[in-house]
């Protein structure tokens, strides 16, 4: 079987295989796509694939819209010509369920990529010729956090974006550069209204790529590249708005085992291409099940409230931002990076493998249940509890989902501030609440520092994961030796004093003597942090 659209013509063949099929008139969707397009996305991979792309499918099996997506794909450009066209633009979809229940779907809701490249006239002159179309609603993102920095540490531009500034809209490079191209284009059409929707996983998402389009018009506005009422519409919400938005849907890489049962249904093509640019691109993607997206709606050309049908929430800002706070600060990520620290050190592969430890599962249990919940905002669309009961029973112990403690710990020290720190600020600032009953924060805390030694529970060293901090902190404890006397508070009297890291100094808080004390005890020798864990949750 060939994923084509000559291979799909053989719809027995593919649902005697198991396979779920689109069951709408593909040909009659692109023509109308094409005609008059609502939706363009800006990045395709795996997270758009599994989430947002099957949304679509599912309302369009259901006959409540007659247009498809749009994709533009602006770092990677081979994903678009080795994976996108070959395939004419399906892919399929594995849904890992928790069950043990494996569900296989052909996803056909794109029916046009393209290249957002200024080198590729073709692509570039369509995708200019769509965003000055009336029936463009959105253009969305999910281009990582990184795809909206255009600043160096230093706080000067990146060179590429510094280009083109001076340049200006004809024929950008950067990625924001070229989207603001694209917007500059539909403002010369009539300064026609659209929402520009960042849906990648990060705090006022919105705000992020606002600031980065915003640099652009003014500095083109500035240099007279542009024509004068540009940085006006781009700062005008009732003509291009920038909201917030909250995702939540685990995809990791293709995985080996998930080839390996595609390639028994006889699909010809399955394998995973790494382009030159480094990216691992599959005509497949596996994921979890449980998803959520709740967008602000902020929509000036019109809300597509037909995807409320596919479970997209729209709602007020100050919603969206209790939502991400509850799964940022506890009901999620805090769990995740609790499992990635010890899971590393412990030597789990993972993050499901842990869950069955009764320690490291009641330990996430008592940081979400016990020590985050007390401060969680009910955002009223969705119950924490029930967020929290997801995570802990069904998404993080589901066995067929291969997502790795050593993943999930890269970058911790850009994440303890959000996913802890705000917890802490929240009980410090309550008139009910104790800091210093706070227990199991604290012990991860000491738990992160012990990871940072790089040797495991058995006393072997392991690869730390990626972290922009690493010659940073590592330093601290390169001299602590397991199983050797340290003076633990001098040791670490710095880098508990760091707001950066933790969001709070932990000396203020009262929270550094017991951080300390865990600490101590982790580095008594081989297997003390098993003991650790054992004797404090």
């Amino acid at each position: 079987m060939q994923l084509t659209k000559v291979g799909l013509q053989d719809r027995a063949a593919w649902e005697a295989a198991g396979y779920k099929l689109p069951q709408f008139d593909r040909e009659k969707v692109t023509a109308n796509t094409k005609e008059n397009p609502f939706w363009v996305h800006f990045g395709g991979g795996n997270l758009f694939r599994a989430f947002q792309a099957n949304v679509m499918q599912n309302i369009l099996n259901e006959g409540l819209m007659d247009r498809g997506i749009i994709v533009a794909e602006g770092f990677d450009y081979e994903i678009v010509e080795k994976m996108n066209h070959p395939h004419d633009d399906y892919h399929i979809l594995v849904t890992l369920k928790a069950s043990g229940n494996v569900e296989k779907t052909v996803v056909g809701s794109v029916v046009e990529s393209l290249a957002l490249d200024s080198n590729n006239d073709v692509d570039y002159s369509r995708l200019k010729e769509i965003f000055t179309k009336d029936s463009l609603q959105m253009g969305s993102f999910t281009i990582t956090e990184k795809g909206y920095n255009l600043w160096m540490p230093d706080g000067n531009y990146a060179p590429a974006v510094a280009a083109d500034m001076e340049a200006g809209p004809e024929k950008p490079n950067s990625y924001i550069g070229k989207v603001a191209s694209l917007l500059y284009a539909r403002y010369q059409a009539g300064a026609k209204p659209i929402s520009m929707v960042s849906m990648d996983n990060c705090s006022h998402n919105g705000d992020k790529l606002y600031a980065a389009i915003s640099a652009f018009s003014k500095e083109w506005c500035k240099r007279g590249l542009a024509d004068a009422g540009f940085e006006a519409y781009i700062d005008d919400k009732d003509k291009v708005a920038f909201p917030w938005s909250m995702i939540d849907k685990i995809t990791p890489r293709p995985d080996a085992s998930i080839v390996e049962m595609l390639g028994k249904d006889n699909i010809d093509g399955l394998e995973t291409v790494k382009t030159t640019m480094g990216s691992f691109v599959a005509p497949f993607v596996n994921a979890e099940e449980c998803e959520y997206l709740v967008i602000e709606n902020a929509f000036p050309n019109g809300c597509p409230t037909e995807l409320t049908k596919g479970g997209i929430i729209f709602t007020e800002r100050e919603t969206v931002d209790k939502v991400e706070k509850m799964k940022v600060c506890t009901c999620l990520n805090p769990l995740h990076t609790t499992l990635a620290v010890f899971g590393c050190i412990l030597g789990y592969d993972l993050l499901s493998k842990e869950m069955q430890n009764p320690v490291l599962r009641k330990l996430v249990e008592g940081v979400g249940y016990k020590e985050g919940l007390p401060v969680v905002v009910n955002p009223g669309i969705m119950d924490p509890n029930e967020f929290i009961n997801a995570v802990v029973n069904v998404r993080i112990p589901n066995p067929f989902m291969p997502d790795a403690p050593q993943r999930i710990a890269t970058d911790t020290s850009q994440k303890l501030a959000i996913r802890f720190g705000e917890t802490i600020k929240a009980y410090a600032a309550s008139e009910e609440l104790n800091v210093a009953d706070l227990k199991l924060i604290p012990l991860v805390f000491a738990g992160w520092l012990r990871y940072l030694m790089a040797v495991d529970d058995n006393g072997n060293a392991f690869e730390l994961s990626a972290d922009p901090m690493l010659e940073e902190v590592c330093p601290v404890v390169a001299d602590v030796k397991l199983g050797e006397a340290c003076d633990v508070k001098a040791t670490l009297n710095d880098i508990l004093g760091n707001t950066k890291i933790w969001g709070v100094n932990l000396h203020e808080v009262g929270m550094a003597d017991l951080v300390c004390q865990y600490f101590e005890e982790m580095i008594a020798g081989p297997g003390a942090v098993a003991k650790t864990l054992e004797k404090y949750v």
